[in-house]
């Protein structure tokens, strides 16, 4: 008896995961980036499939990865890249390979306050301030006053993306105030004059975008910029799945990628596959 132990354990853990959400529900956790966009299309795959649920909830890209591994989670939403380790930890729970979706395009945005004079800086001079080497706004162009840094829970996808892309992995300067959400960022620099933070491109309101220098070019984060790449902070949104797609998964995915899918993505402050 004792050599079925292990074999009925792993049926059991393959049935659970199975049946981590309910007949007819599908979940979706992760990346706060992309909750306000997942929701859109949610309601309106739920009105062309009156008989499937979505539930979709945030909480930060590493959560949703968490969730995936455990199993309470059809789909986990990243706002960064997904690392090897994270693959192969899925691929021991299940099995199988996972799979990683792109989903929609972004363009992570610098935002600064409307009455901060400073419009553009360098790559050198973002990480300078989110390092805490530079400390006052006058030492890149601003006013002679002490810079105000906000930035996201260590959860966020958005987060390390910054913190890798930018500052080579190190940890932001003691000084920054990290926040739950990006419109928590947005709100904090819209209210502090000499603020800075930074977000997904969508969620600009009440702030000014900087933009960034890149050689001789000041490049702003458009969708023709962040498609092709020549914004330095341009990444992809996905979904990552822990098995191939199937049944109403797999037709959430499709109608995502279709037109009517993507034309959610620009209503929502996002920029499409194509």
């Amino acid at each position: 008896m004792s050599g079925t132990v292990p074999a009925r354990l792993g049926v059991l853990a393959l049935l659970s995961w199975a049946m981590s959400a309910s007949a007819g529900t599908l979940t979706i956790k992760g990346s706060d980036t992309m909750v306000a966009l997942c929701q859109r299309w949610a309601s309106a795959f739920r009105d062309a499939n009156p008989g499937v649920r979505v539930q979709v909830t945030g909480g930060g890209s590493g959560t949703g990865l968490s969730a995936l591994l455990e199993g309470s989670t059809d789909i986990a939403m990243s706002s960064r890249p997904i690392a090897p380790i994270e693959l192969e930890r899925l691929k021991q729970r299940t099995g199988v390979d996972p799979v990683v979706v792109e989903v929609a395009r972004d363009g992570v945005t610098f935002f600064v306050n409307p009455a901060n004079p400073v419009r553009a800086l360098s790559v050198a001079q973002l990480a300078g301030l989110f390092s805490g080497d530079v400390t006052r706004w006058s030492q890149v162009g601003g006013d002679d006053r002490r810079v105000i840094l906000y930035t996201r829970e260590t959860t966020s996808g958005t987060s390390e993306f910054v913190r890798e892309r930018l500052l080579g992995g190190l940890d932001f300067a003691p000084i920054a105030q990290p926040l739950p959400g990006t419109g928590a960022v947005v709100n904090a620099v819209s209210r502090e004059r000499f603020g800075v933070g930074f977000g997904g491109a969508a969620f600009s309101r009440g702030v000014v975008p900087l933009r960034v220098r890149v050689a001789d070019d000041e490049v702003a984060p458009t969708p023709e910029a962040v498609k092709s790449g020549r914004y330095p902070f341009s990444r992809s949104l996905t979904f990552v799945l822990a098995r191939p797609a199937e049944g109403d998964t797999k037709r959430f995915l499709e109608w995502i990628a279709s037109d009517a899918g993507q034309a959610l993505v620009v209503a929502a402050g996002f920029f499409p596959l194509r």
